[in-house]
């Protein structure tokens, strides 16, 4: 293939890309392909979907909490479990969303194995985006496909 034809077909066709904000010492912009630098996991899941019944798949990608470390939480180390305060809103590019706290995949606490998934049934999601992955979840609600936005938000003061 050329190179005018390959730089064509990148431009027409982009990598799907999700940003990490919020308070984090270190904000991202992340393709699947960033995402294969992490360890990757394998979640081998099923799930309801209220509109196509019960889904089986298989996963695979980074755990959300390793990549959410390395994008550096501003969590605060002179209060103690800071971390517990902190809320993930994960966006989807057709506005679907879910919630998650930093405790639930903390590993000192409810240490969910939850994913970023980078792969769905062995086919890479580069062009479609990453997908929320909660293999602990009955439910598809919280399966978020095409994640634009992860916004990590510790703005609860605490409680007097």
């Amino acid at each position: 293939m050329s190179q005018a034809l390959a730089a064509a077909r990148t431009v027409a066709d982009p990598a799907a890309e999700l940003v990490l904000t919020g308070d984090l010492d270190r904000p991202a912009r992340l393709t699947v392909s960033d995402l294969l630098a992490w360890p990757q996991h394998r979640a081998e899941v099923t799930f309801e979907c209220a509109t196509s019944g019960v889904q089986r798949h298989t996963f695979t990608g980074p755990l959300l909490h390793d990549v959410l470390l390395d994008a550096c939480p501003a969590f605060d180390p002179t209060r103690r479990k800071d971390r517990l305060r902190f809320l993930i809103a994960v966006h989807g590019a057709d506005g679907h969303h879910a919630l998650l706290s930093w405790a639930e995949i903390d590993p000192d606490f409810g240490r969910a194995p939850v994913l970023l998934a980078a792969t769905l049934d062995d086919t890479p999601l580069d062009r479609a985006g990453a997908q929320l992955v909660p293999p602990q979840d009955r439910c598809g609600a919280r399966y978020i496909s095409g994640i634009d936005t992860i916004r990590v938000d510790g703005g609860y003061a605490a409680w007097t």
